[in-house]
């Protein structure tokens, strides 16, 4: 049967500062107002009925915020105060045993929901996908799904899983109406009864558009050069000639799963790339490293655990290419004048950046990905995701995240953050100090700006409604110090 769900969200927030703390805002699917302000989301979904081959789920959710707005919202876009309505999900879905398509604007899947309540978010900073984190609002568009199915001759041992879609942005970028292709290729191995292990990337491509009078033509052949990663064809830029194609990049992922006698536990290793050089591992070790354990029994007290250490210091070297050699351009046709003086070395790969599609991976003026690489303008204090943003600011970082999640008194649930972080901009602008852009890793002692954000988070359930509450703070040289609240009240509905 396909259970329906309605649900009915009235939410408030305050700051002490000039825009909320950083988790009052951050993977709230870009609904949230940047400054104190409101939020109203209503719901309606139903979801597969797995007793039958052949199912069908449906799901709209329309959202409304108000933004008392700031000096730097002022300046950007001619208002302080701003009202906005957003479509925030409007999907159908049908799926036939293991293959789904799902059509519209849908919430990507997360990992690591604490105390058995989605509706509290992801305990980790990703979401457990260093690439598509929940941080930013959902493009519409479809994806082919295919659940994990057993290969020929593995024995059941090998499981093979993906997804394959096309998405179009909306918002105010740089280059506008670009679309978003994503191919993502897992592979299962159970090694153990208790024990898998998943290798595979999640990637995508940010290509067509139009910037000024230049437009990427929508044809078949720079389509099928999209997806198998190709450079463009000579009627393309002369960086798409000498790269790939648009803007490509994506997550490599490493994953163990433990299944307990009620518990489980997780590891993984998530991989940004931005070229060859990072899909080849020449980034090594930067990543994403997540240890989260969880019971079974999700009334406990504490029901999960999770902690992440986030290192992309390194981002495949310090130079992206080299004088060449006479040796080397002995060895060069001079007709190629590009790689006749320049010996490609790889580095400088510069996370969810790009020099033609300058907005990088944002949508509406949030990272779509690792929301701790956050858009250009935040410390500056400049940035607001009502204007058009130019990538962002800061993808080399050091990293420590925990947080827990439970019930407390076997019936209210919460949880419970704290990020600490140092940061140092990119290899292009640093925040302060020296560079290391161009020489030896490890011989500038860069100088950070350090970073404290937290949040404890909760509902008490009163039947079909829930107060829910929020405590924020931010303590540090990146963000400005500041303490913010949210309250609210859910209704929920289900019907079967």
């Amino acid at each position: 049967m396909n259970d329906f769900f309605l649900s009915l969200l009235l939410t408030g927030a305050l700051s002490s500062g000039a825009s909320l703390p950083f988790w009052a805002t951050t993977n709230q699917w870009g609904l949230m107002p940047e400054n104190n302000g409101a939020l109203t989301v209503l719901q309606a979904r139903t979801q597969y009925d797995d007793s039958k081959d052949f199912q069908w789920r449906w799901g709209v959710s329309l959202a409304a915020n108000y933004d008392s707005g700031t000096p730097a919202a002022l300046a950007a876009t001619g208002k302080a105060a701003d009202f906005n309505l957003m479509a925030d999900e409007l999907y159908a879905s049908i799926k036939w045993k293991v293959f789904s398509l799902e059509a519209g604007i849908k919430h990507v899947d997360l990992d690591f929901y604490g105390a058995g309540t989605p509706t509290l978010g992801s305990m980790s900073t990703t979401g457990g996908h260093i690439v598509w984190s929940g941080n930013a609002r959902s493009m519409p568009g479809y994806l082919l799904n295919l659940d994990p199915v057993a290969l020929p001759w593995t024995k059941q041992k090998v499981w093979l899983y993906g997804s394959f879609g096309d998405y179009k942005t909306l918002d105010d970028r740089y280059v506008a109406g670009a679309l978003v292709h994503r191919t993502k290729v897992m592979l299962r191995f159970d090694i153990l009864q208790r024990l898998s292990f998943h290798f595979g990337f999640d990637h995508y491509a940010i290509w067509a558009g139009k910037y000024q009078n230049a437009q990427m033509p929508i044809t078949f052949d720079n389509y099928f050069r999209v997806i198998t990663g190709r450079h463009a064809s000579s009627a393309g830029s002369l960086s798409d000639q000498l790269n790939v194609i648009g803007d490509q990049g994506g997550g490599e992922l490493f994953r163990f799963d433990w299944r307990g006698d009620g518990w489980n536990a997780v590891f993984q290793h998530d991989i940004p790339y931005n070229d060859g050089s990072g899909m080849g591992f020449q980034n090594f070790p930067d990543g994403v490293d997540t240890f989260w354990f969880g019971f079974d029994d999700k009334d406990r007290w504490v029901t999960d655990i999770l902690y992440e250490h986030q290192y992309t210091m390194l981002q495949s070297g310090v130079r992206h290419d080299r004088p060449t050699t006479e040796e080397e351009r002995a060895k060069l046709d001079p007709a190629d004048q590009y790689h006749y003086w320049k010996h490609i070395v790889g580095g400088c790969d510069n996370y969810f950046n790009n020099g033609a599609y300058k907005s990088g991976w944002t949508y509406f003026g949030h990272t779509i990905g690792d929301p701790l690489f956050v858009p250009k303008g935040t410390h500056a204090r400049t940035w607001t995701g009502r204007a058009m943003v130019l990538g962002v600011e800061n993808n080399r970082l050091r990293a420590h995240h925990f947080s827990i999640a439970g019930k407390a008194f076997h019936k209210l649930p919460y949880k419970a953050m704290l990020t600490y972080s140092k940061n140092y901009g990119t290899y292009y602008a640093v925040y302060a100090g020296e560079s290391q852009l161009g020489k030896k890793f490890g011989s500038v002692k860069e100088t950070p700006l350090r970073q404290l954000s937290a949040a404890l988070m909760g509902e008490v359930p009163v039947g079909s409604f829930a107060v829910t509450w929020g405590l924020y703070a931010d303590y540090g040289s990146l963000l400005e110090h500041n303490f913010g609240v949210t309250l609210g009240l859910r209704y929920m509905f289900r019907a079967e």
